[in-house]
Formats: structure tokens, C-alpha cells, sequence
């Protein structure tokens, strides 16, 4: 894939701002994500497409990478500086991995949060409206009109739905996208039940108030009468509606999963199915056993694929990583802590990642101290087993500073902004 220089905005390493946000989406579409490295490192062997652009600056290049084992951990230490994710999910990216590394991994939260939310509203208007049951059954009528308006009137009654004012929905999951859900349900004049216990303040403040907390998982389930899915695919949601989860649903409950297939068990789902306990099961997810069952509607994968939902990942994702390539800024990371401290004029900076233990900033205070280098800011924060310290000096660190602070026994990554 090559694109002509014309197309990019011209500027320094890693500018890729432009007046014009198209070449953002066209940049990152092909990708399922993209990853910064410097440019004197050979990633061939894992790497199915490299994209050079022209208006990022002789110092990066971006590739588009499927991982398909951990090959990536045999390239040195200093060739990939971050890996941003143009969507929510990082379920194909090895984060643990690239955390030991001191790599932030990046996504995009909200920014398609609107193109899933209204897939999940069709979604529940298909299930409710019996819509593409119906449409089947039309499609396959055959005769003159007469006969088929005697078709029609004999055959609707089958497809009979319910409206959605007054029916509960239960939302697993408020972040970004199921807060949008929730909202949007709760103007539809839906009740609307809320789970998340890792919920953000900052997406408490953007949750409607007429949204109930549930008290847990089981107290959603047994309360609605529609259920929509919406938590990361991780080890806790693998296998999260699980036979016994559907058994204290209600008699006749629509699930709908537009996260990851793998948070039900499908075999689970489609017994339940058969059975009468759920109506429907609708999801982004088609799969050999569910694509023909007749309550199972399997979209080809559509929550984020709109333009707007495209460029507004694309466009997010790579600002994100911009600020943290020109600035050592974190925001939207998974994996790291959010860090944010302005430059202070005049003064040169270093980031460095590290392992979350005792005495690493009075290390590396340490070694800018025995190189004459003043502090003028620095902020340090932790997430998990990883800290990550931004540190302003008054003078030029220079490279064998640097060298110095990179082995010190828990640095995993160390970088001059």
C-alpha cells in the first residue's frame, strides 16, 4: 500500500495533523492497529503490510500488524514505542506482553460509541418487531398480488412483537458505549437497569439519571426483559452469560451481544433458544451454528462501520498517539496510567516506564542530579504493576543520561520527548 507524499501534511517527526481529516481514516482503516517504531529495526516477519508516510518524518513509520504469536517480543527493546488501537477493543493485542515492555497500548473509547449505539437500538427493534423472521416469510411468498395480500393477512399474526416504552432493558457494562445505549433507551421511554462496578466517574456524570442501578449481575438478568452486552472481553466476561446466568433470565428475554462473541457460550445460548426461555439472541458475530438458527439474528460484524464512526477512531487515535510521541502525554491508554503534565518553557524532557516499586523516582532523580540536571516538573503515576514518571529539566538530558536511567533495575522503558 503506497500513498503519495501529496496526500500527507508535511511538518516535523510525527506530525500528522492536517486541516483535512480524511487521510487519518484512509491511514488507519486497513488496519486492525497500528504500531510507532523507530526506523532501523526489521519487523518483516510479522508485520503483513508496512505503510512509510511521508508526512510523519524520517524518525517512524506505521505498520498495521496481526499478531499470531509473540513474535513481536523478539524485536529489541527500543523499536516499538506505542501501539494505538483504532476502536475500543485490544483483545488481538498482546497487552501484558507490551506492558513488561513499557509500551502503552491505546484505543479509541467513544469514538464509536454512536455507530454501535444505533445498532443496538435496530438491533432491539429487530427482536421486538420480529422484523427479519417477517421479511423472510415475504420474501418467500410467491403468486399473483391477490394471493399474496391472502398470504400476507394469514401469515402476520405470526410475527406479532411488543413495543419498547415500558419494557426493562438491562445494560452490562456503562462505559462509553453503554452509557449511550442506556441514555438513548431511557429516551425511548424504556426502563433501564445498569451494571458495571468498575464504572468511571466520568461516565457516571454522562449516565441518565432515570438509569437504575442494579444491585448485580443476576438482579439485572432476572429484572429485564432485554439485555445488551457490553464489557471487554477479558478472563472475568469470557463465558460471562454462561446456562446458568440464562436461567435466571426472564421467560422469553432478548440478549443482544455487540461486544465480543466470546463473552456467552453460544452452545448455551442456542439450547435456550430452543427451549423457549430466550425469544431471541441478536449479535455482531456470525457463526457456523448460529448463522440459520430462526431466532438468531447474525450481523456480518456492523457496530463501528460507519464513515463517521471510521474517521472519528482513526482521527482519535492517532492525536492520541501523537501527544504522546511529541509530548510523553497518556490519555486512552489500557495499560498505562493517565498522564498529563504541560511542557514548561524552556526546559527538556525524558518519560520513563517503569516497574511499580519502591524508590524508582528517587533513582532516577538521582541520576539527573549527578549529571547537574535541575528538576523543574515532574509527575508521577501507577496503574497496576506499572508506573510511568514525566520529568522537565532545566537543561538538555543528554544520551548518557539516558543510558544511565535505562539500567536502573526496574526501568522497562526509558525516552527523551
Amino acid at each position: 500500500m503506497t500513498h503519495a507524499s501529496s496526500a500527507y501534511p508535511s511538518g516535523p517527526p510525527y506530525s500528522v495533523r492536517s486541516e483535512d481529516p480524511f487521510p487519518y481514516r484512509d491511514l488507519v482503516r486497513p488496519y486492525d492497529w497500528i504500531a510507532y517504531r523507530e526506523p532501523e529495526t526489521h519487523l518483516d516477519a510479522v508485520v503483513d503490510r508496512i505503510c512509510n508516510i511521508p508526512g510523519i518524518g524520517p524518525d517512524a513509520s506505521v505498520a498495521g500488524i496481526t499478531f499470531k504469536d509473540d513474535s513481536l517480543l523478539s524485536v529489541g527493546p527500543d523499536s516499538v514505542l506505542a501501539i494505538g488501537r483504532a476502536g475500543a477493543g485490544t483483545n488481538n493485542i498482546p497487552v501484558t506482553a507490551m506492558s513488561k515492555r513499557g509500551i502503552p497500548v491505546f484505543n479509541a473509547p467513544g469514538a464509536n460509541a454512536n455507530a454501535v449505539k444505533e445498532l443496538v437500538l435496530a438491533g432491539a427493534l429487530l427482536a421486538a418487531r420480529n422484523i427479519c423472521q417477517a421479511w423472510a416469510y415475504t420474501r418467500a411468498l410467491t403468486g399473483d398480488d391477490r394471493e399474496l395480500e391472502e398470504k400476507v393477512e394469514q401469515g402476520k399474526k405470526k410475527f406479532v412483537g411488543f413495543e419498547l416504552p415500558g419494557r426493562t432493558l438491562g445494560v452490562i457494562g456503562l462505559g462509553a458505549i453503554g452509557v449511550e445505549v442506556a441514555n438513548a433507551a431511557a429516551a425511548l421511554r424504556m426502563k433501564v437497569l445498569g451494571y458495571d462496578p468498575q464504572i468511571t466517574v466520568q461516565r457516571a456524570w454522562q449516565l441518565s439519571s432515570a438509569v437504575e442501578q442494579a444491585l448485580s449481575l443476576d438482579d439485572l438478568c432476572a429484572r429485564a426483559d432485554l439485555i445488551s452486552l457490553h464489557v471487554p472481553l477479558i478472563d472475568a466476561t469470557r463465558g460471562l452469560i454462561n446456562a446458568a446466568r440464562i436461567r435466571v433470565m426472564k421467560q422469553g428475554a432478548v440478549l443482544m451481544n455487540f461486544a465480543r462473541a466470546p463473552i456467552v457460550d453460544e452452545d448455551a445460548i442456542i439450547a435456550a433458544l430452543d427451549a423457549g426461555k430466550l425469544a431471541a439472541y441478536i449479535c455482531d458475530f456470525p457463526s457456523r451454528a448460529n448463522k440459520d438458527h430462526p431466532r438468531i439474528v447474525a450481523l456480518p460484524h456492523l457496530g463501528a462501520s460507519t464513515h463517521e464512526a471510521e474517521e472519528n477512531c482513526a482521527i482519535m487515535v492517532i492525536d492520541t498517539l501523537k501527544d504522546y510521541l511529541e509530548s510523553g502525554n497518556i490519555r486512552n491508554s489500557v495499560n498505562f496510567p493517565e498522564t498529563l503534565m504541560p511542557r514548561v518553557a524552556g526546559t527538556s524532557r525524558i518519560t520513563i516506564a517503569n516497574e511499580n516499586v519502591p524508590n524508582m523516582v528517587g533513582q532516577i532523580s538521582t541520576c539527573l542530579a549527578s549529571a547537574n540536571l535541575n528538576i523543574a516538573d515532574l509527575l508521577n503515576k501507577s496503574r497496576g504493576d506499572v508506573a510511568y514518571t514525566v520529568i522537565d529539566t532545566d537543561a538538555p538530558i543528554g544520551g548518557e543520561v539516558l543510558e544511565k536511567i535505562r539500567t536502573i533495575g526496574g526501568v522497562l522503558a526509558a525516552r527523551i520527548v
